[in-house]
């Protein structure tokens, strides 16, 4: 497996840093990363199988009095879990999902504000190959600081490929009524989200 780092920079909130290091195989990826914003950061770990698909994301919060922690899985019949812990005194949803089963025919999960989960849909629909309409796909999507597990609907295309060394791909969320035109590297790393993040220079 290939190994990769990232840092990106918030466009909402540039005092937030969101950094990954990444192993890609030919279908498959592991990825550690996190992130540091006013208020608090971030620890995770990511496991995605072959073809694309989230086998296990495991991911920590921390703030001034309090920390959370998160297992969400999906298993091989395609059921979702979550294990977690809360401790200290915040103003925050409750972590984790109360019914899993509202995740039912998702395969990948959405970390929120963290571009690398971009990558796993990108790469199974082909996007950095071929031409797309928008398709529908469930997500698992993961609310920071919070770890509240939402169902989030989202829709991904793209264009013709011109051989260029990046791409640009459709992204909408429907569960958050935002949509917009993400452009990614040869790997479907994100280079640039509009109004969330944008990546860093390597050093």
């Amino acid at each position: 497996m290939e190994l990769r780092r990232y840092r990106w920079r918030g466009v909402d909130d540039t005092s937030r840093v969101e950094s990954a290091v990444v192993r890609f195989g030919d279908q498959s990826l592991r990825a550690h990363g996190g992130s540091v914003a006013t208020g608090y950061s971030t620890a995770w770990s990511l496991r995605v199988s072959e073809g694309w698909i989230t086998e296990e994301l495991a991911v920590s919060s921390f703030g001034e009095g309090w920390h959370r922690s998160l297992v969400l899985s999906r298993t091989g019949d395609g059921h979702w879990r979550t294990t977690g812990e809360a401790h200290g005194s915040v103003d925050l949803p409750d972590l984790g999902i109360p019914d899993p089963s509202v995740l039912d025919g998702a395969v990948d999960c959405d970390l929120g504000l963290c571009p690398l989960t971009n990558v796993m849909p990108i790469r199974r629909l082909g996007l950095l190959e071929h031409a797309s309409e928008a398709v529908s796909l469930v997500m698992a999507w993961v609310e920071v600081p919070s770890l509240r597990v939402l169902r989030s609907g989202q829709l991904y295309g793209a264009e013709v490929p011109d051989g260029a060394s990046a791409r640009s791909i459709r992204y909408t969320s429907r569960s958050r009524d935002f949509d917009a035109e993400l452009t990614v590297d040869r790997d479907g790393v994100v280079i640039d989200y509009p109004t969330l993040a944008r990546r860093l220079a390597e050093d």
